[in-house]
Formats: structure tokens, sequence, C-alpha cells
């Protein structure tokens, strides 16, 4: 009871200096104290505000990313904590936590113990709230400790707030602002590598491709080179470009720029469209091809070329000379209104590889189209498209993907054989089709596999049918009707000495193969009971 009551009697003590003596004084005290045990602390501790300055207005990036590391490490770890704040956005499924205010969150770090804590303080006469974390760790270490240790939470951080981040699917909304040129709604795509029909050594290579340019920053920097990549996927319609470029951005957590380019006016907007693109982000542009009619430049200067020849050669007469510089002119400048109104060859050349398009880090373009000839060469160049994917028509494996994702086939089926007989002769389809045809039919795994067989196999009855139609090919003239054939069957004509044998050895094989499909088909009908 003496020590209670004297403790009340030096509380009560310190109680009434506070009231006597002068705030600056008092002030003089408290930082003589912490002097003192700053003096024979062991430890050293470094405050972190919410604000740089006293403005607050500036938010401070290390007090963000000390917030997002501690949301990071494993919630086991932080079981020192007496109390945890729990929250979770309306977007997102995952639970955040923050600190308690004035309460102790412990961490390790190349052997040596470190604890944050977070102080809430209130404001005098204000409602608002000065939040900061102190960082205590070992004073004989702290030369050695502190820049590594924050280094390490930085980066613990940002891969943090790259991976829980909600990501978002932009398009231009086409009125030309240069502040709010894009529209965004949540990207949840849920197209993965996992699920996508791919063969694994091509799944593989990109994959390693887009791991590599994730973690280049230093090899960019280092060779002098903008931190972008070009992506060219081509291929049939329902080949998965789309799906593809899914994938890509649920592996890289990367939002996705869908720039739709009739609706862009002119190169500036698409420069402003540019400009307003973040880092880790994937600019898509489908069907390159349609877009616009870029060839059309090439044409025009052609053109324009020609005209200047002709030019130059009529100058002898004044009178004609005279009329075709007018209409040369008034050529130009009507070339020069219509370039200046419209996307043009080099303002998308220029926006893929152009000054402009390192204003932003860590970025991959995607162009696709269904026919890699109908592009301008000078698009798909590398250094611009540097990785060009042909997607067509799925093998066996990417086949395998398909019905472990829509039947729920782990091991193997007794059509699995049949299937693969088929796409060797031709009969292969689309992931498209093939997703069709099993989606159709997911509730019977037999019957969907047989569907996927008959579609394969009218595929190749139709090949055969072309086959036979398009082998001649029939030009008649006047005086003579002249056979045109292939190159490959020039020893084979009609009229040759192995025409007639080599063609009915094609339709006996057709036909064989055929009759083997069906026998194969019937006969596991007949074990299955169907």
């Amino acid at each position: 009871m003496e020590i209670l009551s004297q403790m009340w009697s030096l509380l009560g003590l310190l109680t009434v200096l506070q009231n006597v003596l002068p705030s600056q004084l008092l002030s003089l005290l408290h930082s003589f104290y912490e002097s003192l045990q700053d003096l024979f602390s062991p430890y050293s501790y470094f405050e972190i505000p919410e604000f740089n300055g006293y403005c607050g207005v500036d938010v401070n990036d290390l007090y963000r990313h000390v917030n997002l590391y501690l949301n990071s490490v494993n919630p086991a770890g932080s079981s020192t904590c007496r109390r945890l704040t729990l929250s979770r956005s309306r977007s997102s499924n995952r639970i955040s936590f923050t600190v308690a205010p004035n309460h102790t969150v412990h961490d390790s770090f190349s052997g040596h113990s470190l604890s944050w804590t977070h102080h809430v303080d209130t404001v005098q006469d204000s409602v608002e709230e000065k939040r900061s974390f102190t960082l205590k760790l070992p004073k004989r270490h702290r030369q050695t400790l502190l820049s590594a240790y924050l280094d390490h939470v930085t980066s613990r951080a940002e891969e943090f707030e790259r991976v829980s981040r909600e990501r978002r699917l932009f398009t231009n909304n086409g009125h030309g602002s240069y502040d709010s040129g894009w529209v965004s709604v949540p990207f949840r795509h849920p197209s993965t590598f996992e699920t996508l029909a791919l063969e694994p050594q091509l799944k593989k290579q990109i994959t390693e491709d887009l791991t590599a340019f994730a973690n280049g920053k230093e090899f960019y920097h280092r060779v002098g080179r903008a931190w972008k990549r070009g992506y060219l996927l081509y291929g049939p319609p329902g080949s998965g470009k789309s799906s593809l470029i899914a994938a890509m951005a649920n592996y890289l957590c990367y939002d996705v720029y869908d720039l739709e380019l009739t609706k862009v006016t002119d190169n500036s907007e698409l420069r402003a469209l540019l400009l307003q693109t973040t880092n880790r982000s994937i600019i898509v542009i489908e069907d390159i091809d349609c877009s616009v009619d870029l060839t059309a430049d090439r044409m025009l200067k052609s053109s324009n070329t020609s005209t200047t020849a002709k030019t130059k050669r009529s100058s002898s007469i004044k009178e004609m000379g005279s009329r075709i510089a007018s209409s040369t002119c008034g050529n130009n400048n009507n070339n020069n209104g219509e370039e200046s109104g419209r996307v043009t060859l080099s303002g998308l050349l220029n926006f893929t590889d152009g000054l402009w398009s390192c204003c932003s880090e860590e970025k991959i373009i995607v162009f696709t189209t269904n026919h890699r000839d109908s592009v301008d060469p000078a698009l798909i160049r590398c250094g611009r498209m540097d990785v060009h994917v042909s997607l067509g028509t799925c093998g066996p494996h990417a086949f395998k993907v398909l019905a472990k994702n829509y039947l729920g086939i782990e091991s193997h089926h007794a059509l699995f054989d049949v299937v693969e007989s088929c796409i060797r002769a031709g009969g292969a389809l689309t992931p498209a089709q093939i997703g069709e045809v099993l989606l159709r039919n997911r509730g019977n795994v037999d019957l969907a596999m047989k569907e996927v067989v008959s579609a394969m196999q009218a595929k190749i009855l139709s090949g055969r049918e072309v086959m036979e139609c398009d082998e001649l090919v029939i030009t008649r003239s006047p005086e003579s009707v002249v056979v045109v054939r292939s190159p490959e069957n020039w020893d084979s004509s009609p009229g040759g000495k192995y025409g007639n044998r080599s063609k009915k050895r094609k339709e006996g094989t057709k036909a064989n193969f055929l009759v083997r499909l069906r026998s194969l088909t019937k006969s596991d009908s007949g074990r299955k009971g169907v």
C-alpha cells in the first residue's frame, strides 16, 4: 500500500508540474528524457509518417509500402500482435488487415529481430488523426540492416500490390478527351494457362518469355531498351487469341487496354491515349488488318511519286504542265487533310516503337489478326512485334485439356486414340468448335466424345470432296482446253502413265481410313453398350 500511495503522489506531482511549468520547458525535458533513453537503449527507432512535411498533402510512399508489407506477411507470423484491424473491399475477396492503433508487430530479417509499431494520435482541436509507423531494430546493426530491410519491404509490398489489386479492362470511349479517354470495368476473365488449349511446348515458351519480361527491369535499362514487348497472335477465328490475351493478363496480373482504332480520330488522340495508360498493362489491338486501312498510306505515296514523274516528263508543254502542277498540288492538299483527320501507318508505328512508346514501363502490346500476310510488314518486324504466336487447330494434348475442362476426364478415354487419328488425318478442329460440341453434350461424356469424332470425320470427308473438286482447274480458250495443275502433280497428269493409278491409290487410302474409323467407333459402342 505504501508503494501505491507513493506512485499516486508522484503522478499528482507530475500533474501539478505540467500545469505550472511552461510548455517550452516541458518539451525540453521530454526531449532530454528521450535522448537519455536512446543513449542507453540497445535499439534504434525510425518513424515513418503517413504524409511528408507538415502540410499533410504529399503522401509518404514508404508508409504505404509498410502497410502493404504487413499485409503480405503470413498472418500466423503476426500472432504476437494482440489486436488487428480486418477489412475487405466490395470488389475483392481478399481480407486485409492493419495493425491496430498503438500495437506492435514483430518481424525478422537476416537473423535479427525487428518490430513495427502503429501510432495513431489525435490532432488537438481537430477531427483528423496523425498516423505513423515506428521501426525498431538493433542499434549496432542499423547501418547494415536499415537500407537492405527497407528495400526488402518495398519490393515485397510492390509484388503484393501487383497481385492483390483489382485488375481493370479499359476501352477508349471515342470522345477524343485528353483527360478521360478510357472507360473501364473490372477484369474478371477466368482464362489461365492451365485451362488454355495449347500444346505444352508452346505454353512453356510463352510463360517463360512473360516471366523473363516481368523480371527484366534491370536488363532492359542496362541494354538501353524501352521496357516493353510486342506479341503478334495470328490464326483462324476460334483459335483462342482472345483467351490467350486473358491468360497473359491473369498470369502477369496486368490491366488490359482494348484499343478500338476506328474510334480514334487522328494520330494526336492516339498519342494521348497512350500517355493515359499505366504501367504493368497490356495494350490490345484486335484484327489489326481490319481496323483501319493502313496500307493506303503506302499506295498514296507511290501514286504521288508516279504523278510527279509524269509531271517532269511533260514539262515541255507549259499549259499542260501548269494544269498537272495545279492538280498535283490540289491532290496533295486533300491527302494532307485526310492524313490529319485519321490514324495513319506512321502514327501507329510511332505508337508501338516511337519515342512516345517509352512514356511508361512494363507494357505489352498485342496485335491479333486472322491473316498475317495482310498486315503491313513494318508493323510486325522485330522490335515492334517481338514474338509471333501461330494459333490454329487443336493438337492431341490441347484436345485432352479441353476434355478435362468440359467433361472432367482426368484419365485416358477409349476414343482418345480415334481423335488423335482424326487429327493426323486432317480432321482437326479449332478450340472454339470443339468447346461448343463438348459444352452442348457435357452431361454425357461418351456422347460428347462421339460427337467430336463425328465432327472430325465430317471435316475429313469435306476435305476429300474439296480435294477431288480442286484437283483439276480447267481454263477454256477458243483454241483449246488447257489443264492447269499444281507442280507436285505434274508427274501424274490425267493423260499420263501413272495418273489414274495415283488417283485410285489416294481414294483407296482415304476409304480404308474411314472404314477403320467407323469400325473403331462401332466396336467402342459395342463395348459400352450404346
